[in-house]
């Protein structure tokens, strides 16, 4: 699987991914740590990479652009700091998520929990479909 770490999480957290076998790179490696999000955005979908972060500001973009890919991997709540317990709290999770992010998909880590939600992310529902949602 291809990463591209943001710039919110060390290159320790690459490093660590390599070390296990994937292709990972830092926004650092390609010039980009003070690129908009936007950019980095471009940049790993043309290089088909999923992107690993812990600011929320992806989200939004794959949102507002109703976007398959890339899929995003965000660390959220109380997740360790370290980036060594980060890429541990990653590789333990991989295998159960990585089809998906293949497929398109927002990755939601937290401590006790991990949430995934299917892309494109799009509005509300529309009440009236009569599909009971």
């Amino acid at each position: 699987m291809r990463f591209l770490i943001d710039n919110a999480l060390s290159p320790v957290v690459a490093e660590g991914l390599r070390q296990s076998g994937h292709d990972a790179t830092h926004v650092r490696d390609h010039g980009l740590a003070a690129a908009e999000d936007a950019l980095i955005f471009e940049y790993a979908f043309r290089e088909h990479r999923v992107i690993v972060s812990a600011d929320t500001d992806f989200g939004t973009l794959l949102a507002l652009r109703e976007a398959r890919l890339p899929s995003v991997i965000l660390f959220r709540g109380a997740t360790p700091k370290k980036p060594d317990l980060q890429t541990q709290l990653l590789l333990a999770n991989l295998d159960e998520i990585a089809t998906m992010l293949e497929r398109g998909t927002i990755v939601v880590i937290e401590p006790q929990r991990m949430r995934v939600r299917m892309l494109p992310i799009s509005g509300p529902r529309d009440s009236t479909s009569g599909d009971g949602t």
